[in-house]
């Protein structure tokens, strides 16, 4: 039973790569739509641009890192 449940948690930890994913595709599409409609300021967007990545992609290593912490540790 408890085996059962850690797997169920792991894979539920692992479902938020989708939502990193997703994150990561809009922030890049955010940044082409902007470009195209302001070019000058391509630069300082393209640094917002990495910013929000870079976050975005924080979130992805924390979920499975959650997910071996409950598959090892509990």
């Amino acid at each position: 039973m408890l085996e059962g449940s850690k797997l169920i948690g792991a894979g539920a930890a692992t479902i938020a790569l989708a939502g990193a994913a997703v994150g990561i595709g809009n922030v890049f599409s955010s940044l082409i739509n902007s470009v195209a409609r302001n070019p000058s300021l391509a630069k300082q967007l393209f640094g917002y641009a990495i910013l929000g990545f870079a976050l975005t992609e924080a979130i992805a290593l924390f979920a499975p890192m959650m997910a071996f912490l409950i598959s090892f540790v509990f």
